[in-house]
C-alpha cells in the first residue's frame, strides 16, 4: 500500500468525524501517524504571547490593527493543512508562489504544497475567492488542522 494524499486525507477525515486525536497505520515497511492538536491549546497559547509584545512597545496603534485582522479571519474561510508536514508556497525554490495576498483562486486551484514523508501533496482551494491572509511562511512545519491561509 502506498500512502497517497487521498488516503491521508481519508485518515484525517476519520479523525475529525470520530473525535479522535491520533491515528496510526502500518503496512510492511511504511507507517503513518496523524495527530490532531486540540484547538483550545493552540488558541490559548498565542494570546498571552501577543499581549506581551503589544504592551512592550506601548503603542496603541498595533492593538486596533490586530483586531481587524482577527475579524478578517472570521469572515474568510480557512484553508487548513490536511496533514503534518512542511509548507511550501511554490513548486520550486526559484518558482513564483502559487498564491499571494490578494490572489484570486477558484475551486480546485493549487494554493500550496505540503511535504509529508517525502511526498509533495498539492493543497487545493475548496472555495473561490480572494486570498486575504497567509498564516504560514515558506518552509515552516505545519500540523494537521493548522490554518494555512484565509480565502474570502
Amino acid at each position: 500500500m502506498d500512502f497517497k494524499p487521498e488516503y491521508i486525507e481519508k485518515l484525517a477525515k476519520i479523525i475529525n468525524d470520530n473525535g479522535l486525536t491520533e491515528i496510526s497505520m502500518e503496512d510492511g515497511e511504511q507507517a503513518i501517524t496523524i495527530r490532531k492538536d486540540l484547538p483550545e491549546v493552540v488558541v490559548g497559547a498565542p494570546a498571552p504571547v501577543s499581549a506581551s509584545p503589544v504592551s512592550a512597545p506601548a503603542v496603541s496603534a498595533p492593538a486596533p490593527v490586530s483586531e481587524p485582522k482577527a475579524e478578517q479571519e472570521v469572515q474568510g474561510k480557512a484553508i487548513t493543512s490536511p496533514m503534518v508536514g512542511t509548507f511550501y508556497s511554490a513548486s520550486a525554490p526559484d518558482a513564483a508562489p502559487f498564491v499571494e495576498i490578494g490572489s484570486e483562486v477558484a475551486v480546485g486551484d493549487v494554493v500550496c504544497i505540503i511535504e509529508a514523508m517525502k511526498l509533495m501533496n498539492e493543497i487545493k482551494s475548496e472555495q473561490a475567492g480572494k486570498v486575504v491572509k497567509i498564516c504560514v511562511k515558506n518552509g515552516d512545519p505545519v500540523e494537521f488542522g493548522q490554518v494555512l491561509m484565509y480565502v474570502e
